[in-house]
């Protein structure tokens, strides 16, 4: 068996007899490089060998020199055979990962859905027929028994009607001879006949031996067998018995049984199977050979199979601007707990050799494929045909109308690793490279930006990827998925969790969230976004390095109007938010049922009303003095209905004011009480007060000042007026 490396430059001499066949062109420098990776037999008389062209993914760097399993140079293993440095498990492993590469290209060649001719294919007649030629490579073993299976049936069945020929026949002479007989007239019954007895049937072991491998070949190595028996197979522990030398054991034991020559042959393809350094003949008599040129569509095949989706809409996949997504799928948000709110994936799968990195115009045409999934979904929502309407309720929309940010598109690479101690296990992780991810802003501090775009770098392990798809079982493939997809949103999760601090927030009661964040837009903008399913709930994210240096102080801003906890990306907010609720011992008024008082300062005095209500947190409304039927001025209760229910009390220069929380329960003063608080008229006998709240505000960009001025008119007087009609809609 002679081993090729993908696209290795080699010495023009060191494999020109190996190469021979194929369009392994020299260059001027006097070296060869093979862009196919698969298998061919080279008939040539200095060969005559299978010569295997494995992925370069085998290649590690290692000081400025490939080498594979950074130990050894390519030519140093060409020949398996002859004077090889592999250790016998580095042996064993390349005969079988030749295996699942000629198994992974079958699949692709025939998967229909890769329309491609990338795939060359050409098949020799199989065991025992014309010429010969020696092989002891583990595929041409396993070929050659689903082969003799499937133009074997004829003789299976000849074999199985023989052995149950005969079987539970009466012998009616050692019945007579040797057993008892009730005699009945002229009738004689016996009880107990002897029946011939079945001997050990060696033909009948080696098909059990035989289709006992098929049926390991078709669980392990996903070929497709068919078994037309009712034999009891050697499966599980006790096939492994086999494996371990049992089966070599127990085929010299009944070697000599067997006399056809197609037991004979069945014979030696089993012993081979279990002894892979037997000798197999197998006819040569035109080349054989199973190539893939470019087996980096291969391996986006492959990845797109186990972690993709098909059933992509038109423009998001294939985008308009001439751009291909190599994966995409639609899967549960990074910001949402709620599976029923997914999300579009970005996925680039990178076929490198073992070591290298992902180069700048890889991620920048990545940025790209985000840009354009983040326009497409705008032009659904605003441009949409109504055929689209399945579409916006599958994918929803990525831009929140609220705080008009934009939710974080997951977006990745994932690359092939070759597993360390070449084991075939399932092993995600990020990539060991400098760089694991990358980050493309506009603007600091603004996650949930429609600027801000972020990658990950996956991983995978090249073989367990390759075993998974070439064994094409759809039960296998459907459970990796399910995992991987899971594995890489929390990846992607506790990467943003490294750079961003995440809390959720909800508005108190007495403020109109939508209304707070028009007003205080550049605040937040890029920071707030809505992905738990209402819009009363927010995400906030910020940046942990500051880099605007305001973090605390929009914290605090945010915490006079808001609930704010802490909530992990992703997390449900909700127990978090009930929990900051319920030890709010706080009364926060309905804005839609709630009266407000207004009144007028000008100048200076408007200026000095906000020191008064620092040193004096308390508010008066002055009683008026009417004038009595003997033209005397007198004290009297003049209120507007519900005054004492008011919850507000906005102070204005009909430019701008300032808003308070009022207490409830208003008491009744005379002037001498509060002769520092800020009142309604000076001078009054008797004054209706107030307890303000300087524990909680409310944001005066909220009011709507051409309604004030509109209620104030040219006069001086308070006004009372239900709140909701002095905010901003």
């Amino acid at each position: 068996m002679r081993i090729i490396i993908e696209e290795y430059k080699y010495a023009a001499v060191d494999v020109k007899d190996v190469l021979k066949g194929i369009d392994a062109l020299e260059n001027v420098e006097g070296y060869v490089s093979v862009n196919y990776v698969g298998y061919f037999y080279n008939t040539d008389e200095s060969v005559r060998d299978c010569v295997f062209i494995l992925p370069k993914v085998l290649l590690e760097d290692v000081d400025g020199r490939e080498l594979v399993f950074g130990k050894y140079r390519p030519e140093e293993i060409i020949n398996l055979d002859a004077n090889n440095p592999l250790t016998q498990q580095e042996k064993d492993f390349i005969y079988e990962f030749a295996v699942w590469i000629y198994r992974s290209i079958v699949v692709f060649h025939n998967d229909k859905r890769n329309k491609t001719s990338i795939v060359y294919h050409k098949k020799i007649a199989e065991v025992g027929k014309g010429g010969r030629h020696l092989s002891n490579t583990f595929l041409d073993i396993l070929l050659s028994l689903v082969q003799f299976n499937k133009e074997n049936q004829n003789f299976f069945f000849f074999v199985l009607r023989n052995i149950h020929a005969g079987f539970n026949k009466i012998n009616w002479n050692r019945t007579i001879a040797t057993t008892d007989a009730i005699v009945q007239g002229k009738d004689a019954i016996y009880i107990k006949p002897v029946n011939k007895k079945r001997k050990i049937n060696f033909d009948e072991e080696l098909l059990v031996i035989f289709f006992s491998i098929l049926n390991y070949i078709s669980d392990h190595y996903g070929f497709p067998v068919t078994i037309n028996c009712n034999f009891q197979l050697i499966t599980g522990r006790q096939f492994k018995t086999y494996l371990n030398g049992m089966g070599k054991v127990r085929l010299r034991q009944i070697k000599y049984k067997y006399f056809s020559d197609k037991a004979l042959q069945l014979w030696d393809l089993c012993y081979a199977f279990f002894d892979t350094a037997r000798q197999v003949y197998v006819s040569t008599e035109q080349k054989e050979y199973l190539l893939v040129k470019n087996f980096n569509i291969v391996f986006e095949a492959i990845i797109d199979e186990l972690v993709g989706d098909r059933n992509i809409p038109a423009g998001l996949k294939e985008q308009d601007d001439g751009k291909r997504i190599d994966h995409m799928y639609s899967y549960q948000g990074l910001t949402t707990h709620d599976e029923d709110k997914p999300i579009y994936y970005i996925g680039d799968s990178k076929y490198y050799k073992r070591g290298n990195q992902v180069g700048k115009e890889s991620v920048y045409k990545q940025f790209t494929y985000a840009r354009n999934v983040i326009q497409w979904n705008l032009n659904l929502f605003m441009n949409g045909e109504p055929e689209d309407e399945e579409w916006k309720a599958k994918v929803g929309k990525l831009r929140d109308d609220v705080t008009e940010g934009y939710n974080v598109i997951p977006n990745f690479f994932i690359s092939a690793k070759l597993n360390n101690e070449l084991s075939y296990k399932d092993e995600v992780e990020v990539t060991d490279k400098k760089k694991t991810h990358f980050e493309n802003t506009h603007f600091e501090n603004r996650l949930f930006d429609r600027d801000t775009l972020l990658i990950c770098h996956y991983d995978v392990n090249f073989l367990y990827v390759i075993s998974l798809y070439a064994r094409n079982n759809s039960q296998q493939k459907d459970a990796w998925k399910k995992n991987v997809r899971e594995k890489f949103r929390k990846e992607i999760q506790r990467m943003l969790t490294e750079k961003y601090s995440f809390y959720a927030m909800q508005a108190h009661p007495n403020v109109n969230a939508k209304t707070y964040l028009k007003e205080h837009f550049q605040q937040t903008l890029g920071k707030i976004y809505t992905p738990f399913g209402t819009d009363e709930v927010f995400s906030l994210a910020l940046d942990k390095q500051d880099p605007e240096g305001n973090n605390e102080a929009l914290l605090t801003e945010l915490r006079k109007h808001f609930y704010v906890v802490d909530n992990s990306i992703g997390e449900n907010p909700e127990p978090a938010i009930a929990k900051v609720k319920s030890e709010d011992t706080k009364t926060y008024p309905e804005v839609k049922d709630v009266k407000c008082i207004v009144i007028n300062k000008e100048g200076q005095s408007f200026i000095n009303t906000k020191e008064q209500v620092k040193n004096d947190s308390r508010f008066g409304i002055a009683i008026q003095n009417e004038v009595n039927e003997k033209g005397g001025k007198q004290n009297v209760l003049h209120l507007d209905e519900g005054i004492t229910t008011a919850g507000y009390l906005i102070i204005t220069n009909k430019k701008e004011c300032d808003v308070y929380l009022l207490e409830k329960g208003p008491i009744f003063l005379t002037g001498n009480d509060i002769q520092k608080a800020v009142t309604t008229k000076k001078g009054a006998m008797v004054y209706l007060v107030y307890k303000i709240d300087l524990n909680s505000t409310f944001p005066s960009d909220c009011i709507d000042m051409d309604a004030i001025r509109k209620l104030l008119g040219a006069g001086h007087e308070p006004k009372l007026v239900a709140f909701k009609n002095v905010i901003k809609q």
